[in-house]
């Protein structure tokens, strides 16, 4: 399947920012491209961490002039998967209450875990992705099974002609797994973010600079 129309028709509002897994770094792709686009930045389901959530990191790492970061139309206490955070608080989460804020820049979407994570009995973060519309950055991360989590995300998205804009690793170099991954997908590889010692502004600066081209 060739996706270099999906990559003309690309939506101007923005990216939906979703990982093979959990624990690949979304959060740090998504300051990165926040940084990169000038971009505004919602995460619509934030479970656990309300002391210091992932839209409180993209605040601090990714800060431009006029960055502007939308509540989160579900945050939960518990650290686990929405249904079951949104379970023991008593909370039923629906499709029907999510809508893309109205951003007069680009919008990069963060989601939550994996695509298949469930919101309810019925709908996962896939359904989410599908109904709002937007083209997807996938994050990659090389570990043993990232390169079948990556090809099954891919199917995943394929199956649901959800358009990839492109695959962006985070990371140390493996160039193996990269080359397969892409060789297998056909998706563009946007880059590579590196391994770094530690996450703030600066090393997120860095990392913006090397991927505007990507975006120019």
């Amino acid at each position: 399947m060739a996706y270099d129309s999906y990559i003309r028709a690309m939506s101007p509002k923005g990216f939906f920012v979703t990982g093979i897994g959990t624990e690949v770094g979304k959060t740090v792709a998504s300051a990165v491209l926040v940084r990169s686009l000038q971009a505004n930045y919602w995460k619509p389901v934030q479970c656990g961490d309300l002391d210091y959530t992932d839209t409180h990191k993209i605040q601090e790492w990714a800060k431009h002039e006029h960055l502007h970061c939308f509540p989160e139309r579900y945050a939960l206490q518990m650290p686990a998967s929405p249904h079951i955070a949104a379970a023991t608080e008593k909370v039923d989460i629906s499709l029907d209450d999510f809508s893309l804020p109205e951003s007069d820049k680009p919008l990069i979407v963060e989601g939550a875990g994996g695509l298949l994570v469930p919101l309810n009995d019925k709908d996962t973060m896939l359904d989410l992705i599908a109904s709002l519309k937007l083209p997807v950055i996938l994050v990659s991360r090389h570990y043993l099974g990232s390169i079948n989590h990556s090809l099954m995300s891919f199917e995943c998205l394929r199956q649901r002609n959800i358009p990839i804009h492109g695959i962006l690793f985070n990371g140390n170099e493996h160039p193996s797994t990269e080359s397969i991954i892409e060789k297998m997908t056909d998706v563009p590889i946007l880059g590579r973010i590196g391994e770094m010692d530690k996450v703030d502004a600066e090393t997120i600066q860095h990392w913006s600079e090397k991927l505007k081209k990507q975006f120019a």
